[in-house]
């Protein structure tokens, strides 16, 4: 049964990605608005920011990967509505083979499409400036980081995408993902926040997440906030996988 699984995934994903690469401006546009905030960020308000960091790029990384993924998850939720409602999931149903290999189809396309993009936004980072004397290690902390957070936002996406009555419903939803890193430590640091808006900042998980990569790109010693950063991401991605895969087999059966 597993074998099974493995396999009809793995079959369905090459489906996904050929769709991708027929069609790159997704990873294109998914890519354009993050760099685009670099860009306004680091050239234009970069230099009245006072972050302590030499080059603000350094400092504003972070928050654009997840601004990147929170942009990009879009689509995903986009895909599956699309099938949802052309009635391919049907046609894969009457068919014997593994029933979420569809679902997982698309979540592994949302994290290769994202990861590509991801490493688009790093590229252009390095061409503004970006240096980090990171270790490989931490280059593989900060990738698997990023790839659980991708994880968790994917299911999150699945939801929508399953949900939603429009195309523009199911897409919607990424927007407050996509507004969340400004209300955190992603582009100014917390201390200079007014009290209620700074003790949301700190106290919601883009600001961990940030901060742990920060600290890994910078080597400096990683606290607390690794911690806290996979305990939201894990948290998320239990109840996202949880109330999508309930939502999907309410809508199959």
């Amino acid at each position: 049964m597993i074998k099974h699984f493995f396999s009809d995934t793995a079959v369905l994903l090459g489906r996904s990605l050929r769709h991708i690469s027929r069609s790159p401006d997704t990873i294109i546009t998914t890519a354009i608005m993050p760099i685009a905030f670099m860009l306004l960020f680091v050239y234009v308000f970069g230099g009245a920011i006072q972050t302590g960091s030499d080059k603000y790029v350094n400092y504003l990384l972070p928050g654009i990967l997840l601004i990147t993924v929170a942009s990009g998850i879009s689509y995903t939720a986009y895909r599956l509505f699309l099938d949802m409602k052309g009635g391919i999931f049907e046609r894969f149903q009457s068919m014997p083979i593994a029933r979420s290999s569809v679902l997982w189809a698309h979540v592994l396309t949302s994290l290769v499409a994202n990861l590509i993009s991801l490493a688009v936004v790093v590229l252009v980072a390095l061409v503004m400036g970006f240096r980090s004397g990171a270790g490989v290690l931490d280059w593989f902390a900060v990738a698997g980081i990023m790839m659980l957070f991708t994880l968790a936002l994917t299911w999150l996406a699945v939801i929508p995408g399953l949900t939603a009555k429009s195309v523009d419903g199911a897409s919607a939803f990424s927007y407050p993902l996509i507004f969340l890193p400004f209300i955190s430590s992603a582009f100014v640091p917390t201390a200079s926040m007014p009290g209620p808006v700074r003790a949301f900042a700190e106290n919601q998980p883009v600001t961990s997440i940030v901060n742990t990569i920060r600290d890994l790109y910078a080597q400096q010693q990683v606290g607390a906030d690794i911690w806290i950063a996979l305990a939201w991401c894990a948290g998320l991605l239990i109840v996202a996988y949880g109330v999508a895969m309930a939502i999907y087999h309410r809508k199959i059966s």
